[in-house]
């Protein structure tokens, strides 16, 4: 079994989630995404989270032991980058 990468997460995000902006970072273990999305409109933090986690599927369970995630609608985004 090959160690994830941010590379390999981010790629299952897109492939799965159509989004604004999205950044991966990690060591292999521990990873943190920014994930900016129309998709997170009306969701709960939590919604938001199993959105992911569904387009990351499988890997989740056997390959990722932690991922750290914000989660935000291109409105937010904005409001957190240039209020």
């Amino acid at each position: 079994m090959n160690l994830p990468t941010p590379e390999s997460i981010k790629k299952d995000i897109v492939n799965n989630l159509e989004c604004e902006h999205i950044t991966v970072e990690g060591d292999g273990q521990h990873f943190f995404a920014t994930i900016i999305s129309h998709a997170f409109e009306n969701k709960t933090r939590i919604q938001r989270h199993q959105i992911v986690y569904a387009c990351l599927g499988e890997r989740m369970k056997q390959e990722i032991h932690a991922l750290s995630m914000k989660t935000l609608t291109p409105s937010e985004w904005e409001k957190q980058n240039n209020g």
